[in-house]
């Protein structure tokens, strides 16, 4: 029988790999996630990512979590905005100063994914609110985990619910809704705690998820069939 998992509560974009993303009300989704998520990226002479870590794709740059970017309506590339919400008139030249890096430009996707793993992200406010008793004098906020779902679930709800997903598939109820398959959960790093506006620096966070479930937190999912999310769709679980 098909059970209902929850409700989206709220939608999430992120046009500007490892910047604060923008809210949507709906939001096409195709097989490559949603659409214009990461989408574009920051990007070195020697082809890195712009992350809170260092890896053999991503290169750590501080700060980036501190901008935000939208798409809205744009065609030609998203508007990026500085720590203090001014819209940046020249990305790069920009970005070279702020982070102090002379190698540095704003990258469109190309044959290399800018996902750390998959592509759609779906976190339970069951999880969510875990935290107000694992870091009760932290600030806990969605965007410290940033999902591209924030699914309201039921009332006494467990956290970390979005294990029981793993290996199912789930949509909304509308004719036209996409179909996401659940796989794996999300390896946490130290940028859950990095600080973002509003949101001051919390390394409590993710040793609160260490200890807690092994670092990891929510659920990643495939696009099993394209389609769109909405604000207020009931995802059934197959």
């Amino acid at each position: 029988m098909a059970e209902i998992i929850g409700v989206v509560e709220r939608i999430w974009r992120y046009p500007v790999k490892s910047t604060g993303g923008e809210r949507l009300d709906s939001v096409d989704v195709d097989e490559r996630g949603l659409a214009g998520d990461r989408l574009y990226a920051v990007r070195d002479a020697a082809g890195k990512l712009g992350s809170g870590k260092n890896t053999r794709r991503f290169r750590r740059m501080d700060g980036l979590l501190r901008l935000s970017a939208r798409l809205g309506r744009r065609i030609d590339g998203p508007e990026l905005f500085d720590p203090l919400g001014r819209p940046v008139e020249r990305p790069n030249a920009f970005l070279r100063a702020y982070l102090q890096l002379d190698d540095v430009e704003l990258a469109r996707e190309d044959a290399v994914s800018h996902f750390d793993q998959l592509p759609v992200s779906v976190l339970s406010t069951a999880t969510l609110e875990w935290f107000g008793e694992a870091a009760p004098f932290t600030v806990v906020d969605e965007r410290r985990f940033r999902p591209n779902i924030l699914l309201r679930t039921p009332p006494g709800t467990p956290p970390f619910v979005e294990d029981a997903w793993l290996g199912r598939q789930a949509r909304g109820e509308a004719p036209d809704s996409a179909r996401l398959s659940f796989v794996a959960s999300s390896e946490r790093c130290s940028m859950t705690g990095a600080p973002q506006p509003g949101l001051p620096h919390a390394p409590e966070i993710l040793k609160a998820i260490v200890h807690a479930h092994d670092g990891r937190l929510d659920a990643l999912a495939e696009v099993a069939a394209p389609g769109r999310l909405r604000v207020g769709d009931r995802l059934t679980l197959d």
